[in-house]
């Protein structure tokens, strides 16, 4: 019940996914683990407690300003007492071993306090400022993993308290689409992979039929054993099983697309990120997702060696339903003998980029990100450091 609760007001779920330690005792809410100093100049942890004013399930506003306090007298970083932040001494049995000691009256300009978070954040935050003197860093967010409740509404395992933290969660909302495709997670698809799976996307589907490779492990993400480039697994079923750990909606398909299964994989996608380099394939694919109304991100990369110095170009190309021209600026011919990047040099700094750059202009599509270019076509040269845009 106590965590059904917090998870269904805004306030108390505010306040956990931000890193507090909170839970409901009874008829009170408790915010534990709060840095304080005592009178020796410790620094120690206690909990703030204050009755939870409810209407039936839902949290209202805060009956009164004051809260109690289980711990020792909490003071000043010289180790005076904090007198006028404790109201008085109390003696008041919360729990079986919790026994609040002191109560604290800050009242708020306006006379009260909105809601919950704003209540125990207020208290924790002066009680931390001390703290912080003598134990720089000391913040009453835990960041403790918080498991969901089954029935809220995320695909991950645990929650994501970076959106929280940073005030962010209408922008990353934005994100929640249903299915997004990655064809080809080698160099960059596997880059693209990784902010893709920590953005709330329900379902996310790699599709691709090569095996996991030692040179793989040289321009993709992570670090795989010995034991694991042995094994030989698909590239597919290698990211997945890094990435289940966090995601719930990784799919994993072993197979190329395509005429037996392009529909099945891409006609009901949100979006798909294209990144094959073979010629054929890529064409395939994209005429594909032109017949199918599908909006996509095509990466590539034109690498030459010269004077054993690599130069040359990365792009980022976009296509939408309601803008579909700048696909026909990607080259879709076999492949190109003075291309360097063909004979699979390890450049995983580049790879690394080119889907940064496909991942921003994705967030920029589902409006995450200001976009006031509109850029449909973008490149990025090496020895110039020049990254150039245009509409189409």
């Amino acid at each position: 019940m106590s965590a059904a609760l917090i998870a269904r007001n805004a306030d108390l779920a505010r306040l956990r996914d931000e890193g507090y330690f909170v839970a409901i005792k009874g008829s009170s809410l408790l915010v534990r683990d709060v840095p304080y100093v005592t009178q020796k100049q410790e620094v120690k942890r206690g909990i703030l407690v204050c009755p939870l004013d409810l209407a039936g399930d839902n949290t209202i506003r805060p009956g009164d300003h004051q809260v109690q306090f289980i711990g020792e007298r909490p003071c000043n970083k010289d180790g005076s007492p904090m007198t006028k932040l404790i109201g008085s001494e109390i003696n008041n049995e919360i729990a079986p071993g919790l026994v609040a000691r002191f109560s604290f009256s800050h009242k708020p300009a306006c006379g009260y306090y909105a809601d919950y978070y704003e209540k125990m954040t207020a208290y924790a935050t002066i009680l931390a400022a001390q703290a912080t003197w003598l134990e720089p860093g000391a913040d009453a967010r835990a960041n403790r993993v918080v498991e969901p409740e089954p029935d809220e509404d995320t695909p991950f395992h645990y929650l994501d308290t970076a959106s929280s933290r940073a005030g962010i969660n209408g922008a990353t909302a934005k994100l929640k689409l249903r299915k997004v495709v990655i064809a080809g997670v080698g160099g960059t698809g596997s880059y693209v992979l990784d902010p893709v799976a920590k953005a709330p996307v329900a379902s996310i589907h790699l599709v691709d039929g090569d095996v996991y490779n030692t040179h793989n492990a040289f321009r993709s993400p992570g670090a795989p054993s010995i034991e694991e480039l042995r094994a030989q697994p698909f590239k597919v079923d290698y990211f997945k099983a890094i990435y289940d750990k966090m995601h719930k909606g990784i799919v994993a398909h072993p197979e190329h697309i395509n005429e037996s299964n392009a529909e099945k994989h891409l006609r009901d996608a949100d979006l798909v990120f294209v990144c094959v380099d073979d010629g054929r394939s890529k064409a395939f694919i994209i005429r594909k997702l032109q017949e199918y109304g599908v909006p996509f991100i095509d990466v590539g990369m034109g690498l030459v060696e010269k004077d054993s110095q690599l130069s040359g170009i990365l792009r980022v190309t976009t296509s939408t339903p309601q803008q579909r021209g700048a696909h026909r600026r990607i080259p879709c011919s076999e492949a190109d003998p003075e291309n360097e990047y063909d004979r699979n040099i390890q450049i995983p700094d580049l790879n690394m980029l080119n889907a940064a750059l496909a991942v921003i202009k994705w967030k920029k599509l589902f409006g995450f990100y200001a976009d006031n270019e509109g850029e449909h076509f973008s490149t990025y040269s090496i020895d110039t450091n020049l990254l150039t845009s245009d509409e189409t």
